[in-house]
């Protein structure tokens, strides 16, 4: 008797601090995960500050990035603090404007592609048989085009434009994005509460929706921020290339003219520093979140 008591009297309170502990607020949890995620921290950082520069461009540039702002070539200084281009246009401004366009770009293709093909991964794995051949068979051809081709080819047809570069760059997405969720769904389907779900009746919607889903969600977001850093990157190549969006400023663009000034490094320099930030900061943060979100993972790199 005296050792039940003892034993609940243990367990009461326990329960008791556990209860009584504070519950750790949102900073201390951000510093914390920044803390254990350096790197990823580094790279949300730069992100943020290229969405800030992206937002806010027109109170950040001090100049208009397609007008005349002062002498040709002009040197680093404390009025064009990256220099001119050989037309007179101030550097900064126009990497200032140039996050713009990447970043949009990058995450409304991303976003558009990467739900189409989480959509077209949980089809295939769920339903198998004929409709997963077809769907991995279309895959499999897409895959084994060179995706830089296949990008030029279609914004070559379309002809160059933000609808055209967006839906080339979401073509890109898919194909990977579904392959991955594919396999993660075949995981899945085999588990005993799939099972029990069917045995209890559960349309084959409602299993996918309140069962398979809320499961490979975090998949696909890794998935998605992993991809964001190449596709600046696809973007960048087709402006560098010349079938870029017209009449914006665009980092690729921007490289692109710098090969008619071959002795003028800031031309080149800065919005090509630009791209190499935001791609690595992009991947930086998918390591990240994918160590946040599965910590199985951490460290099989």
């Amino acid at each position: 008797m005296a050792e039940d008591v003892a034993v609940r009297s243990s367990v009461f309170l326990e329960d008791t601090d556990h209860m009584s502990a504070p519950t750790m607020g949102f900073f201390p949890k951000m510093w914390t995960l920044a803390r254990q995620n350096p790197l990823g921290a580094f790279g949300l950082v730069v992100i943020v500050v290229f969405v800030v520069m992206a937002i806010f461009a027109p109170l950040i540039a001090p100049f208009d990035p397609n007008a005349f702002a002062g002498s040709r070539d002009e040197p680093m200084s404390s009025t064009h603090y990256f220099g001119t281009e050989r037309l007179g246009r101030d550097i900064f401004s126009r990497t200032v404007y140039g996050a713009r366009i990447s970043l949009s770009v990058a995450v409304v293709s991303v976003l558009l592609g990467g739900t189409i093909g989480i959509l077209f991964g949980i089809v295939s794995g769920y339903m198998g048989g004929f409709v997963d051949s077809t769907f991995q068979r279309s895959v499999d051809a897409i895959i084994a085009f060179p995706a830089l081709l296949l990008l030029l080819i279609i914004t070559q047809a379309l002809g160059p434009s933000y609808r055209t570069i967006v839906f080339a760059l979401m073509l890109a997405v898919i194909p990977g994005v579904t392959r991955v969720v594919r396999g993660a769904v075949l995981s899945e389907k085999n588990n005993q509460y799939i099972e029990s779900a069917r045995a209890s009746g559960a349309a084959t919607p409602r299993v996918i929706l309140r069962h398979i889903l809320p499961n490979i969600m975090a998949l696909g977001i890794i998935v998605m921020t992993t991809l964001l850093g190449g596709i600046i990157l696809a973007e960048s190549a087709l402006s560098f290339l010349g079938l870029g969006i017209p009449g914006v400023t665009s980092w690729g663009q921007d490289v692109n003219r710098a090969r008619t000034q071959p002795y003028h490094i800031p031309s080149a320099f800065f919005p090509g520093l630009a791209i190499t930030l935001t791609v690595l900061a992009f991947n930086l943060l998918g390591d990240s979140v994918r160590d946040v979100i599965d910590p199985r993972l951490r460290g099989s790199r």
